[in-house]
């Protein structure tokens, strides 16, 4: 009777596990359907983007266009509302950024669209029967940014002391602050130019931001990047070209 007993109050216990479990299957799948469906929305909205910065997200191989693929969500984010509030200029970008044309829901979409992407780094292997075509396509997916010569060392010092704390270790960035490594030498050039010369802020940490509002003869957003001699950017670019590995 005891064995009876038991099994039938099991019973209503193996009902739940299985309703649970169910459960927990359909709201998976469910969640699962929501991501695909994000990211096919990311890259209907993406579509424009491509005619510059290339149907996988990859720029422009002279780097007059940046890469986007992989970058980090929470950058593109922040760089297109910038666009937008026109507190970064780039005047191709605005008509792009306005609310009737990109929405906040739409910007976070297609960032996170583009985070997704990944890019080879490495040469594919082809097949003797593959056409020129498909070798082609294959080649366009791939992302080897050329090796820049420099004071190695110096680069490295320099970076971990100047750089690493926003752009990471490994140059993969932190929260709102870019990737850098696999970035066209020629587009970080540009921006860091950017910078120096006033024209476009530079993000800082809070310990920054303080220490520039004492140093008021400096232009505005320089950052770290006024400390550093031309020299010592270039050995900077140079072991960034590195990181890729």
């Amino acid at each position: 009777m005891k064995r009876t007993t038991l099994r039938a109050g099991f019973a209503p216990l193996r009902l739940l596990g299985v309703a649970a479990s169910a459960l927990l299957l359909g709201a998976a799948a469910t969640h699962g359907a929501e991501l695909v469906g994000q990211q096919d929305s990311g890259k209907e909205i993406y579509g424009p983007c491509a005619a510059c910065h290339g149907d996988q997200g990859q720029g422009s191989r002279r780097g007059e266009y940046p890469r986007l693929a992989g970058q980090r969500a929470a950058y593109i984010e922040d760089s297109l509302k910038k666009f937008r509030t026109r507190e970064r200029l780039n005047l191709p970008m605005l008509p792009y950024t306005q609310e009737r044309e990109l929405s906040d829901v739409d910007i976070k979409l297609v960032s996170a669209y583009l985070a997704d992407i990944t890019l080879q780094t490495t040469f594919p292997d082809f097949k003797d029967t593959d056409d020129a075509l498909t070798r082609l396509e294959a080649m366009e997916k791939v992302m080897i940014i050329p090796k820049l010569e420099g004071d190695l060392d110096n680069g490295k010092t320099l970076y971990k002391e100047a750089c690493a704390y926003c752009h990471g270790q490994a140059g993969k960035g932190i929260g709102r602050f870019p990737m850098l490594v696999g970035q066209y030498t020629h587009y970080l050039q540009r921006q860091m130019d950017a910078y120096l010369n006033g024209e476009r802020p530079h993000d800082m940490v809070a310990d920054e931001e303080e220490a520039e509002e004492k140093l008021k003869a400096k232009p505005k957003g320089v950052g770290v990047l006024g400390r550093l001699t031309k020299q010592d950017i270039d050995d900077i670019l140079a072991y960034i070209t590195r990181l890729q590995d």
